[in-house]
């Protein structure tokens, strides 16, 4: 797929090499080859599948992630704007067969956890519901209709897979009196399996839509994820927008705007807690019940993610508010550390890592998300210095020894590593309307 792409590949590294130095550039050239050369499948009916790396299956939450670099050039290269429709398709196909799974497989192969306590498939390799799972495909959808005005990814599937998101969103919203998900794991860490028998911890109806699993794919602590209901908000308005302008569905149009107007009233009435010594602030995770979780995790949606979501603006205060609190000692997942070069490492980590490990991914959510040019460089300057000479990005590395991390490579770190870099050079064009303002509107 690499060699198909590679006029269009070296066509954007030159521009690259135009505007920064040769060490970006070069890693900037591996990791935005490594997707395209290591990760899709032509399928039989035209779709293409997209493994998530080193995991022979293919998450909707990564697959739209793996994506986001080449979308800035989608408008201008067709075959580029063809493969990524052709992902679209897929990632539909698969939420119509089940809109609970976060991963699948090729084909009705029986692969990956087929003896999780839940209602199992031989199309899924994992049935962790994550409310992110369902955003991240309306995302992709969204985005490249409004980069190339094509449409032919917006039929009817579509539609139907819409009202599938927009239903299982509103019936999580009861998820203790309505649900009928349950998912347990035998053997393994606390975090890759639900209480309760399979329910999860417990939750009172806020207007928050549940989640099992958290973008880790590690259990929530509480059953609403904030970031991920604040992402699902945004989507909800571009289904809306799609459902006017491309569907003319008025239905699907209401649907979408009432949910919508729902959960994001829950957000300000209940997701915005105090934070000692940092004021108000979005937490993490509430249950609806008194518990609140106020940290980060490193994978998107996150806190720290939130106006690249297009939620809000950079500049906005609560989302400063937040920031500032999340690039603290006080956050739990907050990580610095000094590399033999005498380096200053921080940055947000995970639970779903070893302690004291930084997420590539999350350094470049960080310098995406300010506007400030200085501390964008010292971002970009670090992520070089922490490759470990492998030119490429890891899942996450130890504050203290680069040497040492996660997984040889990580096709959603080397995309978002690229999208700072078209970011740093002019080159990353798409731009999210903020949601609080198209509400404000």
């Amino acid at each position: 797929m690499a060699q198909t792409h590679s006029a269009f590949i070296d066509s954007v590294v030159e521009r690259v090499r135009e505007r920064t130095d040769e060490a970006t550039t070069a890693m900037f050239a591996r990791c935005f080859e490594n997707t395209l050369g290591t990760t899709l499948r032509e399928m039989p009916d035209g779709t293409l599948f997209m493994l998530t790396g080193d995991i022979p299956a293919m998450w909707l939450r990564d697959s739209t992630a793996q994506l986001a670099p080449y979308l800035h050039f989608a408008a201008e290269d067709e075959t580029i704007a063809d493969m990524i429709a052709a992902v679209s398709r897929r990632q539909i196909e698969y939420i119509l067969l089940d809109p609970y799974a976060n991963a699948f497989n090729a084909e009705a192969n029986g692969d990956g956890h087929q003896s999780d306590l839940t209602d199992q498939s031989p199309w899924v390799w994992e049935r962790k519901y994550e409310v992110d799972s369902l955003c991240y495909p309306v995302q992709l959808a969204h985005d490249l209709w409004t980069i190339t005005g094509r449409t032919d990814h917006l039929g009817d599937s579509f539609a139907r897979a819409a009202r599938a998101i927009i239903d299982l969103w509103r019936t999580e919203q009861h998820h203790e009196q309505q649900s009928t998900y349950r998912f347990e794991r035998f053997d393994c860490p606390p975090t890759d399996t639900l209480v309760r028998d399979g329910r999860g911890s417990e939750t009172a109806p806020t207007g928050l839509t549940w989640s099992a699993f958290r973008p880790s794919d590690d259990a929530c602590t509480y059953g609403y994820n904030v970031p991920g209901n604040i992402f699902a908000a945004v989507e909800l308005q571009h289904i809306e927008t799609i459902a006017t302008e491309v569907l003319g569905d008025p239905g699907l149009a209401a649907s979408a705007r009432e949910l919508r107007t729902d959960i994001a009233r829950a957000i300000e009435q209940h997701a915005v807690v105090e934070a000692p010594e940092h004021g108000d602030v979005y937490a993490y995770e509430i249950d609806g019940r008194g518990g609140i979780l106020l940290t980060d995790d490193a994978n998107v949606p996150s806190l720290m993610s939130l106006p690249l979501l297009g939620w809000c603006r950079p500049d906005d205060p609560l989302y400063l508010a937040t920031r500032d609190f999340l690039l603290s000692a006080a956050n739990p997942t907050f990580v610095s550390g000094i590399l033999s070069s005498g380096t200053e490492a921080a940055g947000i980590g995970s639970p779903h890592t070893p302690d004291g490990h930084i997420w590539p991914i999350a350094l470049c959510v960080e310098g995406l998300t300010t506007d400030d040019t200085a501390e964008k460089d010292r971002i970009r300057r670090l992520l070089l210095e922490t490759d470990a000479g492998t030119g490429l990005m890891h899942e996450s590395f130890l504050a203290t020894d680069p040497e040492v991390y996660t997984r040889p490579w990580f096709s959603w770190a080397n995309a978002m590593f690229c999208e700072l870099v078209l970011d740093i050079t002019g080159l990353r064009t798409l731009r999210r309307v903020p949601l609080t303002e198209a509400r404000s509107a």
